[in-house]
């Protein structure tokens, strides 16, 4: 006999929300949540287990933080963010992020002489996270400049000869640039020998940067009345407002750098070609 009635209502979880119910999720630096109090919708991009607070960007590159824990959806589902779990602890690698084989627990090397000047802080730190375990074992300092400009000042106070070698890499180095004459002058001094002056055909080392990494088909061009950075942060989208904002553009291009597979050749070569120069034994 059918019950007309339907079933009975108490047989279920009747005071289940439409949603169901909020699991604990731990919050991944990826996932994309909503914080329901506010609607604000964003991909997580940090979480602070002391302060037990995850925060989210939105598509507008806005950030804001939030305690962890119940209160958000997931694909549309109320999740209980809790802290993520702690990987144990990787492999060591065989290899450095320039391809050399890794040398573990060896001591940095007591400084060289010898020095490797580029123009900037961000070819600094480019150079500092491909080749830093390397330069490190070989005791090897990078400075950098400023701009090629002051470089012939740099090298008055330096000082170059036979034990102390200058390895200088330049942004821009093609024939007919002010960069290459400043080249061609240093190279025809007294200190010439002792300096190594090479450089990358990129107008700045953010462009050094494979473009793909970044999830675009190329760098865009820029008009040569435009700084170049801010050019580029306009045509991609990025906020580029003040120096603030270049500087955050440039963490985001670092963070994609893993290794040299991430970095065009035209650069791979010339650092390696001041590290054998700096390095090499001295005729």
């Amino acid at each position: 006999m059918n019950d007309r009635y339907g079933p009975d209502v108490l047989s279920t979880d009747w005071r289940a929300p439409k949603r169901g119910r909020a699991v604990e999720t731990p919050a991944e630096i990826g996932a994309v949540v909503e914080e329901v109090t506010t609607d604000w919708c964003g991909e997580i991009v940090a979480v602070d287990r002391d302060l037990y607070t995850v925060t989210l960007e939105d598509r507008r590159q806005r950030r804001r933080t939030f305690p962890l824990g119940a209160g958000f959806l997931l694909e549309g589902k109320p999740v209980i963010l809790t802290p993520p779990v702690r990987a144990s602890a990787p492999q060591r690698p065989t290899r450095t992020a320039s391809g050399s084989i890794a040398v573990h627990d060896a001591k940095a090397r007591v400084a060289r002489a010898s020095r490797i000047f580029v123009e900037g802080r961000h070819d600094a730190e480019l150079v500092e996270r491909v080749w830093g375990d390397d330069l490190r074992v070989e005791g090897v300092v990078v400075e950098y400049l400023g701009g090629v400009d002051d470089l012939a000042d740099h090298l008055v106070d330096f000082r170059p000869g036979p034990q102390r070698r200058v390895g200088v890499l330049v942004d821009h180095l093609v024939p007919g640039s002010k960069e290459a004459r400043i080249a061609q002058g240093i190279a025809r001094s007294p200190v010439g020998k002792h300096v190594l002056i090479v450089g990358h055909p990129f107008v700045d080392v953010w462009a050094a940067v494979k473009p793909d990494r970044l999830g675009i088909p190329r760098w865009p061009e820029v008009p040569r009345q435009l700084e170049w950075k801010k050019g580029v942060c306009q045509q991609l989208g990025w906020p580029h407002r003040d120096q603030a904002d270049i500087a955050r553009a440039w963490q985001h291009i670092l963070s994609r750098v893993n290794s040299y597979a991430d970095l065009e050749p035209a650069l791979l070569g010339r650092v390696e070609e001041l590290i054998d120069f700096v390095t090499g034994d001295v005729a």
